[in-house]
């Protein structure tokens, strides 16, 4: 299956949850998740304990006989669960098979072994099992699902991807996948791409169809992607990125050599390289929307670059953000922020204490603050739910987890990505329902956001095709064009 211009694509939901019991607690976070929902391109891990609250130090344990190191991260997954999707996947992101491009509902994905993290790529999906391998199902034309799919409908379900290393944690963007091992080592598989076309993967204009290796000088103990960019931050508490840098989401790339890195070429924006910021700055997390990206320093200082044009990083200006700005918005001496995720235009975030903010753009109900809601420059409370534990964005859609382990979905409603049986956006928070969600408790999910790519300038008025997928997995929606 393969992507066509300017197409339409489908959005789709995916769930990974627990055979448990609906009032136990559980917590998740974006881009990992062991019981969860995947929505379009985002994805959330469930903690053990009930808290939201999370470790601010990465671990590393020896591996004893080896000189090898065994990382960990907040972030990482552990908690065993089953995926459900829901949606359209009409290039097999549901991986239901070939003749199942639709539910209106959640349903069971047949794999192999139990799930501990799903993330929804742009137009495909990524699973990570309990033993620390890596299957994947859906669009596969410039190589995102790292296997052979030249066999008929392979594409469509689940197959595993050839890694010898255990993988602890994988991300996924439009056209890209990566996977962290349990020695730190990063893989990367794809392309990324700029408003131009492919720009290549770690070679300028080359993309992989297998796993390779990205070349880091330290362990790296988290990823997370972007829509066409990829974040690393590594057990010194040092931040790489690479990838597209038209909207400034890579941080350390100058305006004048965004487009595909100026005299100096691509590869000044493929080959990772460290996000500098004035002073000491050590950062224990940091995670990616669609064309911007937040990081968290050890010291709890919140720090954003990338795409602002709706106030989505917390700025008062709409200007792009080419290196990172220190966000006063979310410096709250009462809150401790621990997780955000971010659609095109809106971003999500989520505190200790369980309460969910949401900030950017307001069209078609995605930041969840009622109809006739406006953008928004400072992250706002979203009402109308109990205490979440992990949060999940698509292109116009949005998600939360519940500390008891109910989904609520709201945004634009367009292929049926908010699992509500209809296609019409709901403007505040509504609850997922289903047949397999009873007697189950959900811990993630995590939406795919399949765009067209804004412009570089927030001048620009093109008008761009609108993919978006709350659920697990990825989704993309033909709802509309939306202008950047």
């Amino acid at each position: 299956m393969r992507r066509q211009g300017f197409h339409n694509v489908t959005s789709y939901v995916w769930y990974v949850f627990q055979d448990r019991e609906p009032s136990r607690l559980c917590t998740f976070n974006s881009g990992q998740t062991s019981n969860y929902y995947i929505l379009q391109s985002v994805l959330i891990m469930p903690a053990k304990k009930t808290t939201t609250k999370r470790k601010s130090e990465p671990i590393v344990k020896e591996n004893e006989g080896a000189k090898k190191v065994k990382v960990s991260h907040r972030s990482h997954c552990k908690e065993a669960g089953q995926v459900l999707a829901l949606g359209q996947g009409d290039v097999g992101q549901l991986g239901l098979g070939e003749n199942i491009i639709e539910r209106k509902k959640p349903a069971l994905v047949s794999l192999p072994e139990e799930i501990v993290q799903v993330i929804a790529g742009g137009m495909h999906t990524v699973c990570l099992s309990v033993t620390g391998q890596v299957y994947t199902f859906g669009c596969n034309d410039e190589g995102a699902l790292g296997r052979d799919t030249s066999e008929e409908g392979s594409e469509m379900v689940p197959e595993k991807v050839a890694l010898e290393e255990k993988v602890v944690q994988v991300s996924a963007g439009d056209s890209h996948t990566a996977a962290l091992t349990e020695d730190g080592t990063v893989y990367l598989w794809g392309s990324f791409r700029d408003n131009n076309g492919v720009i290549g993967l770690l070679e300028p204009m080359k993309k992989s169809t297998v796993p390779v290796k990205v070349p880091m000088t330290e362990p790296v103990v988290k990823i997370t992607s972007g829509t066409d960019h990829l974040v690393l931050v590594t057990l010194e508490g040092n931040l790489y990125s690479s990838g597209t840098a038209e909207q400034g989401q890579l941080g350390r790339v100058p305006e004048h050599f965004s487009d595909r890195g100026g005299r100096k070429g691509l590869n000044r924006l493929l080959l990772p390289q460290m996000v500098k910021v004035k002073g000491k700055v050590h950062f224990a997390d940091a995670f990616c929307g669609a064309y911007l990206t937040f990081a968290v320093s050890r010291d709890g200082h919140v720090y954003g670059f990338g795409l602002s044009n709706y106030h989505q990083l917390g700025t008062k200006s709409t200007k792009l953000c080419f290196v990172p700005v220190k966000l006063t918005s979310f410096k709250n001496s009462t809150t401790s922020w621990v997780e955000f995720c971010g659609g095109q235009h809106h971003s999500l975030c989520l505190d200790a204490e369980g309460q969910v903010y949401s900030l950017g753009r307001a069209e078609y109900g995605r930041l969840g603050l009622g109809e006739g809601a406006e953008e928004k420059s400072e992250p706002t409370h979203v009402a109308g739910m109990e205490p979440a534990c992990g949060l999940s964005c698509g292109a116009s859609v949005s998600y939360a987890v519940t500390r008891e382990g109910s989904v609520y979905a709201w945004g634009m409603g367009t292929n049926l990505q908010l699992g509500t049986g209809e296609e019409d956006d709901e403007w505040s928070p509504v609850k997922m329902t289903g047949k397999q969600l009873e007697n189950r408790a959900d811990c993630d999910f995590a939406p795919s956001q399949v765009n067209d790519r804004p412009d570089p300038s927030e001048a620009s008025q093109a008008a761009r095709l609108l993919t978006c997928s709350p659920f697990v997995g990825l989704c993309s929606s033909s709802r509309d064009a939306e202008y950047l």
